[in-house]
Formats: C-alpha cells, sequence, structure tokens
C-alpha cells in the first residue's frame, strides 16, 4: 500500500513539476555594441581583404535567452560575415561559467554582413587578431545580459511570402559559355551573376525560398521583448563598417513595435538571422534590366521587407505553456584536398607570393586555399536542432547553404514551423548539393569558402532533420506534392507510369501512378525550380516544383509500350533556338547511346534546320528524316505536348492544339523498352531546360483525353 501511496505521489509530483515548467516559460533579450573600439580594421567578404577605419553605422550582437523551468537556452546573432567554430566554442565556454547554460544549448549565428570586421580568414582574408578577442567578450556579455532580462513570457510564430525580396543569382551557362576555373580549366557550367546576360544562360540553378519567418517572444502583459526574423537574402551590400540590411532590419523592427523601453524593463530586441542563402541574392534576373530595380536604396528594400514582416506581426498568436529541447551533433568531415598535381602547382605559386599571408590575386588565394586544406585535411561541424514548444523549431547549418536546403529541411521537419539558420555555430563556406558541385563555379570552387567533401550538404540535412526528430519526438514527414485537377486527371487516365519530378534530390524520379516504374535521373540534373501552373497541379496556393536538365536525361523503362504508346509532359526551354544546329531532345524511345533502326526521337529543331524553334520528329536512324511542327517553340514558356503512336501513325499535339502528324514503321522489337527524357538516346544535343508532369500510357490517348490532361 505504502508503494502505491508513494508510486501516486511521484506521478502528482511530475505532474506538477510538468505544469511548472510550462507555467515557467519565460525569456530574456539584449543588444550589446560590437563596433571595434581598435581601427582601421579587417574586413572580410571579398577575395582579398581590407582594410577600414570608418564606421557607416554601429554593428551589434543581439541575444535571446529563453527558459522553461529546466532548459535554458540562448540564441545570439551578429553582425558578422561569419565566425569560426573555434571562436564560438571560446565564447560558448565562457559564457557557459557566467550563466550556466550548457554550450550545446547556445546557437550563435553571423548575419553574413559583407561589411563588418573580419573574425575569421576567408579567401585572401585574414582574421583581425585585435577584434577576436575583443569580439569573445561581447558575445559573452550579451548572453549575460540577456539572462538577466528573463521575465514570464509567451511565444508565437508566423510566416509570409517575400519573393519580391529575394531571387537566385547562381544561373546554368549555355553548354559554349562555360567559365574558366581558377586552376585554368573550362569547368565553370554555373556561377554566381551571369543571370545578367541571357545570352549565355539557360536558367536558374535552383529555387528561391521566399519565407520570411518570425518567432516573436512577449512578455506576460503583451509588451514585446524581441522578435527573431529569418529570411534568405545573401546581403544588400552596405558602407563599411556597417551591419548591411540584417541591422537595419533589426532596428525598423524595434521603430515599428517599440521603440521606447517601459518604465523599469529591457528595451524590444529585433533580430534578422541568415536563412539558407549561398545562391541567393536581391536582383531577379528572370527580369528585364529595367524591371531589375538595380539602383534601390538599401532602406527602401529594409523598409519593404518589414512592411511584409509587420503584416504576419499583426496575426500572431501566443502560448505561455512552452517547454524547450536543444540538442546539437558534431560532425568529423573531410575537406576537398588537392591531388598531386593541384598541390604541386600551389606551392610553387605560393613559394613566389610576394607575401603568402596577403594574396592579391585570385591564382594566389585560390594556391594559398589549396595548401591550406592540404594541411587541414579535415574538420568538425555544429548542426543543432531546438525546439519551443510543440510548433515551433529552429534547425542551424554551420555553412552558407543553398536555399533548396533550407526547403529540404523545413519540409521534412516534424514540426509545423521550422526556421533555419546558417552559418550558424561556425563557418565553413558553400556547401552546394552534391548535383550542384558537377556546374562549377565560384561557390564549390575548392576553398576555405567552400572545402567541405561533395556529401557535407546531404549529411548536414539528414543530422538536422534527426535532431528535429530527436528534440519533438516524431518522425520527419516525407515529402509528396499536394494533387491538383491536373494530377487527378492524369491518374484518371491510368498511366502506365508517371513521374511528378518533384524531388528534392536524385536519382530515383518517384512514380506516382503506383505501378512502381521508378525512372533514374542522369547526374547533372537540378531540382525542386519552380514547375507549370501550380493552380493546376496543386492545391491550396502550394508551388509546383520541376527539374532542370543540364546536357544530362531522365532514364525510365516500360516493358509493355508495344506499338500502341503515349508521352504526355510539360516542358521549358532555356536554349536559344539559333545556338546550335538541334536545340535539344526532349523524347526518346531506343537503345541507349545509340540511335537504331527502330526508335522515336521527339525534340526542338536548332539552325540546322529550316524551320528553327519548331518540334521534331524522326523514327529511327537517320536524323535528316525529320518532320516539323507548325507553332513557334518560346523560350523560359511553359508549354505541354502529346505525342501519340497508333500504331505506325504519330501525332503531337502542342498545348491542346495539333501540330504535328507523320507515319513511321510500327516496327519496334519485343524488349525495346527504354524511354529518355531531356536527352535523345545516343545522349546527343540533349535537352538544356526544365522538365515536368511525364506520364506514360500502353494506348493511344484520344482527341478527348488529350484535352483533359490540357492547359485548362
Amino acid at each position: 500500500m505504502k508503494s502505491i501511496r508513494a508510486l501516486c505521489l511521484s506521478i502528482l509530483c511530475f505532474q506538477i513539476g510538468a505544469i511548472s515548467a510550462f507555467a515557467d516559460f519565460q525569456a530574456g533579450a539584449a543588444v550589446v555594441d560590437v563596433t571595434p573600439e581598435i581601427l582601421p580594421v579587417i574586413v572580410n567578404g571579398g577575395m582579398t581583404g581590407r582594410m577600414v577605419d570608418t564606421v557607416d553605422n554601429r554593428i551589434h550582437a543581439r541575444a535571446i535567452v529563453i527558459s522553461d523551468g529546466e532548459e535554458q537556452i540562448a540564441i545570439v546573432v551578429v553582425d558578422s560575415c561569419m565566425m569560426p567554430r573555434p571562436l564560438l566554442d571560446s565564447a560558448k565556454k565562457i559564457a557557459a561559467l557566467k550563466t550556466r547554460i550548457p554550450p550545446e544549448n547556445m546557437l550563435i549565428s553571423a548575419t553574413h554582413t559583407h561589411s563588418a570586421p573580419s573574425s575569421m580568414g576567408c579567401l585572401g582574408s585574414n582574421p583581425d587578431e585585435n577584434y577576436v578577442p575583443f569580439l569573445i567578450k561581447k558575445l559573452v556579455e550579451a548572453i549575460v545580459a540577456a539572462q538577466k532580462n528573463l521575465e514570464p513570457a509567451q511565444a508565437g510564430f508566423n510566416s509570409a511570402d517575400a519573393a519580391e525580396f529575394t531571387a537566385l543569382r547562381r544561373w546554368i551557362h549555355l553548354p559554349d559559355s562555360m567559365v574558366p576555373d581558377p586552376f585554368g580549366n573550362p569547368t565553370g557550367r554555373a556561377n554566381m551573376h551571369t543571370g545578367r546576360d541571357w545570352s549565355k544562360v539557360a536558367g536558374e540553378s535552383g529555387p528561391e525560398d521566399p519565407q520570411l519567418s518570425l518567432i516573436s517572444i512577449q512578455a506576460a502583459d503583451g509588451r514585446p521583448i524581441a522578435v527573431l526574423a529569418n529570411f534568405s537574402m545573401h546581403y544588400f551590400g552596405d558602407k563599411a563598417l556597417g551591419a548591411d540590411y540584417f541591422g537595419r532590419f533589426s532596428e525598423g523592427l524595434k521603430t515599428r513595435l517599440a521603440p521606447e523601453a517601459a518604465d523599469g524593463k529591457p528595451a524590444f530586441v529585433g533580430m534578422m538571422s541568415h536563412g539558407c542563402s549561398g545562391d541567393i541574392w536581391r536582383r531577379d534576373y528572370t527580369k528585364p534590366v529595367e524591371e531589375r530595380n538595380e539602383k534601390q536604396p538599401i532602406d527602401e528594400y529594409t523598409e519593404g521587407l518589414l512592411d511584409i514582416a509587420m503584416k504576419a506581426y499583426e496575426s500572431i498568436e501566443y502560448k505561455a505553456d512552452r517547454d524547450l529541447e536543444m540538442e546539437e551533433a558534431r560532425l568529423n568531415l573531410a575537406y576537398r584536398v588537392p591531388d598531386a598535381q593541384r598541390l604541386q602547382w600551389a606551392q610553387k605559386i605560393v613559394s613566389e607570393t610576394e607575401d603568402p599571408d596577403k594574396p592579391k590575386t585570385k591564382e594566389e588565394v585560390y594556391a594559398r586555399a589549396a595548401v591550406m586544406l592540404h594541411e587541414k585535411q579535415r574538420t568538425d561541424i555544429v548542426v543543432q536542432g531546438l525546439r519551443i514548444g510543440d510548433d515551433i523549431a529552429i534547425a542551424t547549418t554551420p555553412n552558407e547553404t543553398y536555399a533548396i536546403t533550407g526547403l529540404k529541411i523545413k519540409a521534412g521537419s516534424p514540426v509545423k514551423n521550422t526556421m533555419v539558420i546558417e552559418l550558424a555555430n561556425g563557418g565553413d563556406g558553400y556547401i552546394p548539393p552534391p548535383e550542384q558541385h558537377l556546374l562549377g563555379g565560384y561557390n564549390t570552387w575548392e576553398a576555405r569558402s567552400a572545402g567541405l567533401e561533395v556529401l557535407a550538404e546531404p549529411k548536414i540535412t539528414a543530422t538536422a532533420l534527426r535532431l528535429l526528430e530527436n528534440v519533438s519526438g516524431k518522425s520527419q514527414v516525407e515529402h509528396v506534392l499536394s494533387k491538383g485537377p491536373a494530377t487527378t486527371a492524369i491518374l484518371d487516365l491510368k498511366p502506365a507510369a508517371y513521374w511528378r519530378l518533384d524531388e528534392f534530390a536524385g536519382p530515383l524520379a518517384v512514380d506516382f501512378s503506383g505501378n512502381n516504374r521508378d525512372a533514374v535521373y542522369e547526374p547533372q540534373v537540378m531540382f525542386f525550380l519552380e514547375g507549370p501552373r501550380s493552380d493546376y497541379f496543386c492545391e491550396d496556393g502550394e508551388k509546383n516544383r520541376a527539374a532542370h536538365f543540364v546536357d544530362d536525361r531522365l532514364r525510365a523503362r516500360i516493358n509493355n509500350l508495344e506499338d500502341t504508346y503515349s508521352i504526355s509532359l510539360w516542358f521549358w526551354n532555356g536554349m536559344p533556338v539559333d545556338r546550335r544546329d538541334e536545340t535539344g531532345w526532349l523524347f526518346s524511345r531506343d537503345r541507349d547511346l545509340v540511335l537504331s533502326n527502330h526508335g522515336d526521337h521527339l525534340g526542338i529543331s536548332g539552325k540546322a534546320s529550316p524551320v528553327p524553334g519548331k518540334l521534331a520528329f524522326f523514327h529511327g536512324a537517320d536524323p535528316t528524316v525529320t518532320v516539323f511542327g507548325k507553332a513557334d517553340i518560346k523560350r523560359w514558356t511553359w508549354n505541354h505536348l502529346v505525342l501519340t503512336r497508333q500504331e505506325e501513325f504519330i501525332t503531337v499535339h502542342l498545348n491542346g492544339i495539333l501540330d504535328l502528324e507523320t507515319e513511321a514503321p510500327a516496327d519496334f522489337p519485343a524488349d525495346l523498352d527504354r524511354l529518355f527524357f531531356g536527352g535523345r538516346s545516343d545522349n546527343s544535343n540533349n535537352f538544356e531546360g526544365r522538365l515536368d508532369e511525364i506520364s506514360a500510357f500502353n494506348r493511344a490517348l484520344s482527341a478527348k483525353e488529350i484535352e483533359a490532361l490540357g492547359v485548362q
């Protein structure tokens, strides 16, 4: 009996403790000026270091400490380009001694302003020896001050679409416009800001993340304590020393929400953290030059972003019953070290550099970096996941990850509202997804600014999702696009296979038909770009997604097409139709790496054709025996086509209109079951652009069925 009473008492105490923990949600915030006291100071963010002796606007460390009565968590955002892990580990260790907050419960991130003092060597710059110890001291001061301001609080989350304020800056080059890397090799199929010249590019290399997220914390009486914002836009460009749009946004929140502190209460703290922005900038190169607003002032940009934030802020709902959980993981990753030949090249250049610690040319910068990577070989990085209540979470990356990485983590997070903060707890440079490495460009060139192993991005993403699972006690979510009316129309026609091409990564394109005929992406395919007709293929405002093909294909096998079949797909051509002899091939049915006597091939004609920019079809091994369509294919425009073969009779409908019809032998061997999309079977003049919503049928669709698949 006593044991039962003891057990009941224990359970009661546990329940009271749990209720107490929820009731004890507290928060405090503080701002500490981290503008250097000793000038001039080194500023990084460029190819080489520079010295600055003026202060255009003050820079700060902004901190929040939250507590549930058991756990305490510190979040700090610093006006800095990047901060190395050892520096932050030192600051956390000292702060832990003063606050008793465990170091693994501290998240410290950089805003990525390119006009702040250098606390980390990057490219050709070095850390400022005077500033580093000063910054460590100030980071500790910020955490201590925020903890002292703890008071009963409540928190809420909201987000808004700010697509107008962010865009892709990394664009894919056309095959004849590749750029050389710092090592003298023409490897660059993609690079920064080349979208400004439309004659050289096929399109963007990835998606943007337009979500502006807000975690708002108020006192129990509704007084604003702090707002932690997050947005994926690399930086605006500020005068040194300066906090860029990050600092202006933070101060703008204060001006709009609580410009003056209440009597005896701490001042409100606004914070803008850096979302995944490695391939992002503010200028939208999809627009003509005259519409890009290239001379927009930084204050105008910031005020527009603040307008969106305030609308989202007004509808935030708050809860005080929030418990906390945080976990971090340390991964040991390899650097992409130089091979013997490149190391020899680098060592020779470094030995001939006037001052090896102050390289002046791009060649000297990358030679020095190669030697450094060779010496280091490996490094440790920090990834974190934290939860605030049951509906708010934060994940971190210590890198300049691409926007798609943030989208992956948010889509897979088991917590409804998830923010991803990059350049947190370290500054390990650009970390592209593996397929982006194949395109080369500045973000991939081996240096301290982009040195980690090719598989670093999926490892970091998987670790972040695992940590979010751990802190939430829930399994990550499998990303599946919603089904719009067009998706339903395709499924109603019972396709033999249906590939939506909405994946975040390869190698498999999942068959959405349920027939388990997954297709295989070849390596140079980019993922999760905007697809056609989101209102037609998705629901509730979700954006449809597509894959961008860069001289590689999607391969599939369907064993029962025989001599009668249909193919439906959407395409977006990135290649000017007068650029090469054949603009690009959309579909082939044939054996791999050859043109046999039995294959069907459909593409877009090029400059060798009497009618460039039309659909082009031929059967067999002779491409000169080609039949052309009637309509002009506009570049960078989504089009829908349906190819049907009823034995020897072939028709192709373009955007619902019969565009091409011909006859060809129905002589397919029984084992000819291979299909290729985004390229021809012989791997020649493959498509440069996006494909989406591909479906294959083992029958010839009727005119009524084709109409059902078309634009509504």
